[in-house]
């Protein structure tokens, strides 16, 4: 069984629960479903401010689904958010995707 499979019955009964709404999001990411996590991924972007991790999910699957000018201030929120957040390793892999996006 996938791990998407878990989560969608349980979002389906509590469409408010942000963290099986997440946990969906990133089973369906880590699946390679990323077309299908964005609109989880985005409603728990959209739940909290400073909410990391969804943000990052997010962006990068915006860019494996050709939505780079959206991605990019996702993208650049979740490095603020990282740095403010002291999150060293998401900080550095933001700021690669970034200088990769700079170069295209």
């Amino acid at each position: 069984m996938k791990k998407s499979e878990i989560f969608l019955p349980k979002v389906a009964a509590k469409p408010d629960n942000m963290l099986f709404r997440f946990s969906l999001g990133q089973a369906l990411y880590d699946e390679g479903d990323t077309a299908a996590a964005i609109p989880h991924l985005q409603k728990c972007a959209d739940s909290r401010d400073d909410w990391m991790l969804p943000r990052i999910l997010l962006g990068k699957a915006m860019l494996q689904n050709g939505q780079t000018s959206a991605a990019k201030p996702i993208l650049e929120d979740s490095l603020q958010l990282a740095i403010v957040q002291h999150h060293d390793e998401p900080a550095a892999e933001l700021r690669n995707i970034l200088a990769d996006l700079a170069d295209a």
